[in-house]
């Protein structure tokens, strides 16, 4: 009788320990689940494939266009305001405030482009002023993205934190370590993040890409990697692209190019200059670790560190402090800054020969590729760089249907493009530059352009 109370003890302290275990399981599973569910199921919507999130931001846009161009503008006139004033009176209630000061303390540089961006913004919504500015190919452009890009941000930002929290990237990164690594050379918790960024908006895969190297999960080169290389369009833009081109007909090879290239270019752009020259530093210090002791299978170690981070989670109104913050970053950053960025370069790009100009030397090498109407695709191949719309823009006009396929599908393989996830690249701390962006931008035409052509030959 003596020993019962032993036996007791230790079988409540099994108990214990089994709850414990079951609530860990469950705090990983279902804020991952519906995090996974949000960012990366597929549902038919509207005669296509659409996310939740998608189909969540969709219908705030509709029931709030009315109000989104004078609640965008709102948003610039205050960035820029608070920015000046810090700029020059340096008031203490700014000071004193790490948020504020993140939103607020900027360099001359990107406070001369709030302050254009936001004088560009009054312009359009008045449609006041210089004409270049705010017309239908330059401001008016930028503000129906911008109006579109705050709900996006504002969704993604506060259910983010159920995807990149509570440990289904660190699941799945010990599970598919072994695949990422070699392939891109990135690591293992990065398959979400490539998957998110593929499938879902493209300005979302590069915040996420942005939150895992702030919280030093990736280097510094493996961000850069990421962002610039999976952060593509979503499935239905690119169904938007086909259609403007006319190969919508031919969508599912039109899709499988797009795909080819972009996974031999994943392939091949980390392991060559400029990314493969950015430091392998993290930004933080964390202790998060993918390599699998020796005396324990992948998926229960995989399951262990899901557990552990979602265990370090914090609560739902932490997770909602941390989408608040995400979301104001961006709103008072981007914004004023893209709409700068994005309106002085399509004024270059629709009012200006520049491109015609430095395409030039483009046109004998789609001459050798056989593709017809060289010379009116050639500034299509590099005006991407400055938006994503403006390939299919200049290529719908093309009469042959071939040189609209390639056009179509290079331009939503070559991904860098000033007027959204460049600019939000170049404010965020991953370690890339305005000449990087431009340089991987070849890069990626290069190696994407041939594929594709041999594709487009075979198919036409």
């Amino acid at each position: 009788m003596s020993d019962y109370p032993e036996h007791l003890q230790e079988h409540e302290q099994s108990q214990e320990e089994e709850n414990v275990h079951t609530r860990g399981l469950l705090k990983f599973l279902l804020p991952s689940l519906f995090g996974v569910f949000i960012f990366l199921f597929p549902i038919f919507d509207g005669g296509t494939f659409n996310i939740p999130l998608g189909i969540i931001t969709e219908y705030i846009i509709d029931i709030l266009s009315n109000w989104l161009p004078a609640i965008v503008t709102l948003i610039m006139v205050i960035s820029t305001v608070f920015t000046v004033v810090q700029a020059i009176f340096k008031p203490r209630f700014i000071q004193k405030s790490a948020l504020f000061m993140s939103l607020f303390n900027v360099t001359i540089f990107w406070t001369i482009l709030r302050i254009l961006g936001t004088i560009f913004a009054i312009m359009t919504y008045f449609g006041a002023g210089m004409e270049i500015i705010y017309s239908e190919l330059t401001g008016e452009v930028m503000f129906g993205l911008l109006t579109s890009l705050i709900v996006w941000f504002f969704v993604a930002s506060f259910l983010m934190p159920y995807l990149i929290n509570f440990g289904v990237m660190e699941f799945f990164g010990t599970i598919l370590r072994g695949i990422i690594k070699p392939l891109f050379t990135l690591p293992g918790r990065s398959a979400i993040d490539l998957l998110s960024s593929w499938i879902g908006n493209v300005n979302v895969g590069v915040v996420i890409t942005r939150e895992q190297y702030q919280n030093g999960f990736y280097t510094g080169r493996e961000a850069a990697a990421i962002a610039t290389c999976f952060s593509t369009v979503s499935l239905p833009f690119c169904l938007v692209i086909a259609g403007m081109l006319e190969v919508d007909h031919m969508f599912p090879l039109f899709y499988l190019a797009i795909v080819v290239a972009g996974i031999v270019s994943a392939v091949i752009v980390p392991r060559i200059p400029p990314i493969a020259n950015i430091p392998d530093q993290y930004y933080t210090n964390n202790d998060y670790q993918e390599d699998v002791p020796a005396n324990i299978s992948k998926f229960k170690w995989g399951i262990h560190q899901a557990v552990k981070r979602a265990e370090g989670a914090g609560s739902f109104k932490e997770q909602v402090k941390q989408g608040n913050s995400i979301f104001l970053g961006i709103a008072f950053v981007l914004l004023p800054q893209v709409m700068a960025i994005g309106t002085i370069a399509l004024v270059i790009a629709e009012f200006t020969s520049f491109f015609e100009i430095i395409s030039q030397p483009i046109i004998p090498l789609l001459e050798v590729m056989q593709l017809p109407n060289a010379a009116d695709a050639a500034p299509a191949t590099i005006i991407g760089f400055i938006d994503m719309f403006l390939p299919a823009v200049l290529a719908s006009g093309i009469e042959a249907e071939i040189t609209r396929f390639v056009i179509g599908a290079l331009s939503l393989v070559q991904i860098i493009y000033l007027t959204e996830m460049g600019t939000l690249l170049l404010i965020s701390k991953i370690p890339v530059k305005a000449w990087h962006l431009f340089i991987i931008f070849l890069e990626r035409t290069i190696i994407s352009l041939p594929i594709i052509v041999i594709i487009a030959h075979l198919i036409y």
